[in-house]
């Protein structure tokens, strides 16, 4: 059984020219110990899925339709409050900025102790001592001493621990990581990536890992799903997705990424911009980038299509299709 399933989820924002629609069918599911990393550029749609999951939208936005399940529970039209007692018990989240997620203010120790005590049958004796070894277990040195200290007191990749430690302190089932490793240092992008791992595999937690970097989905991720314009572009096994890109998007995106073994003065581009929330073209969002586009993708937006061992909303994929691409100028 999967630990989250999202079906159809839309979520849309009130407009004064109308409604705005920044997520669209979005659906896909994470198993029990699975990492599943969702890839795309700035305003894919990316933060705004984990945000939804989460139950933390910014308002005026909202779930227009779909649902978001967690063990089979309906979670997306919970009262606030009842969110808040899953949110931290069965959902830990981590964001990019740990300054956003720590209080100035607070030692760590006190915000573990707090989350852990609010979440779980323990006194704070116990709490203090679960504390300690949250911070040693996710790599934090002299965790007796260092839980006393207050996040200024922390380099950014030892406050990226605590945020983690945050994120575990109940024991949730699943894990939203947002850009968790995009504020630090390559050696400690390496360390952080290696304790999400771990975690997976000790604990059993589900994590969704959202980034741009498609770097850190290799190393990391299980599966991937590739957003483009408030949509899955692609989504199968990583090394599937990263070797034999189905959608001409995710391909792009490999393409991107240097080659040191091949000799080249200029890097590969994807020409234009994701387009915005009010100009979306009609058909495929990515027709007006695509090198591969044909008359279709003008006027019909595809669904996910199988292509091989991947899934691709595209229209080359279609088994009827007979493609004349166009030839760009």
């Amino acid at each position: 059984m999967n630990l989250l399933e999202v079906n159809n989820l839309v979520v849309e924002f009130p407009h004064r020219r109308g409604t705005l629609r920044a997520l669209d069918d979005i659906s896909f599911a994470i198993a029990p110990g699975e990492i599943l990393g969702v890839v795309g550029e700035s305003g894919a749609g990316k933060s705004l899925t984990g945000a939804s999951i989460i139950g933390l939208l910014e308002p005026p936005g909202r779930v227009a339709s779909g649902q978001i399940l967690l063990h089979g529970e309906r979670i997306d039209n919970l009262p606030y409050e009842e969110m808040r007692k899953i949110r931290g018990r069965k959902i830990g989240a981590i964001f990019q900025d740990p300054l956003t997620s720590l209080n100035p203010l607070y030692s760590v120790g006190r915000q573990l102790i707090e989350t852990i005590t609010t979440h779980l049958p323990v006194n704070h004796m116990e709490a203090r001592q679960r504390a300690i070894q949250l911070l040693r277990d996710t790599g934090i040195p002299a965790a007796e001493q260092r839980i006393d200290h207050y996040p200024h007191q922390f380099s950014g990749g030892m406050r990226q621990r605590v945020v983690i430690a945050l994120a575990l302190a109940a024991e949730p089932q699943l894990i939203v990581a947002d850009e968790p490793t995009t504020a630090l240092d390559v050696s400690i992008q390496a360390q952080i990536i290696t304790l999400l791992k771990t975690i997976c595999k000790d604990r059993g937690a589900a994590v969704m890992l959202i980034t741009h970097d498609m770097g850190v989905i290799a190393e990391t991720c299980d599966r991937v799903a590739v957003m483009y314009a408030g949509r899955i572009a692609e989504v199968g096994p990583v090394h599937e997705v990263i070797n034999h890109p189905a959608h001409p998007y995710t391909a792009g995106l490999m393409a991107c990424i240097p080659d040191m073994s091949v000799d080249r003065e200029r890097l590969h581009q994807i020409d234009g911009a994701m387009p915005r929330l009010n100009a979306i073209p009609t058909g495929c969002a990515y027709n007006p980038r695509c090198d591969r586009v044909f008359d279709r993708c003008h006027r019909d937006r595809p669904d996910l299509l199988g292509a091989g061992a991947t899934r691709a909303a595209c229209w080359l994929h279609a088994q009827e299709a007979v493609v004349t691409p166009e030839v760009k100028a």
